[in-house]
């Protein structure tokens, strides 16, 4: 295995990596500013508060996204990752 292989494939698993988390840290951050501005407004400083709703949601994304993580994993690692080991 050459350099350049190893270093296209670590690129290509950190985009994968990326896609597979940006459903769940696009949530977290919109529930974040939601339950911010909400806290902002009613004067409300409660740490729990911006906890239990970003955990929540999150969690209903990530139940919700599984399938389409678990086929892009599988999609790479069968395109990418099974070829190479087959090759050694």
């Amino acid at each position: 295995m050459t350099e350049t292989i190893l270093f296209d494939t670590l690129r290509a698993a950190l985009w994968i990596a990326v896609q597979m988390s940006t459903p769940l840290l696009t949530v977290g951050l919109v529930v974040g500013l939601i339950v911010g501005l909400f806290q902002a407004l009613t004067s409300v400083q409660e740490n729990t508060l911006t906890f239990v709703p970003k955990a929540a949601a999150m969690l209903i994304v990530f139940w919700v996204s599984m399938s389409f993580m678990t086929s892009t994993l599988l999609t790479f690692f069968t395109a990418t990752i099974v070829p190479m080991i087959a090759r050694v």
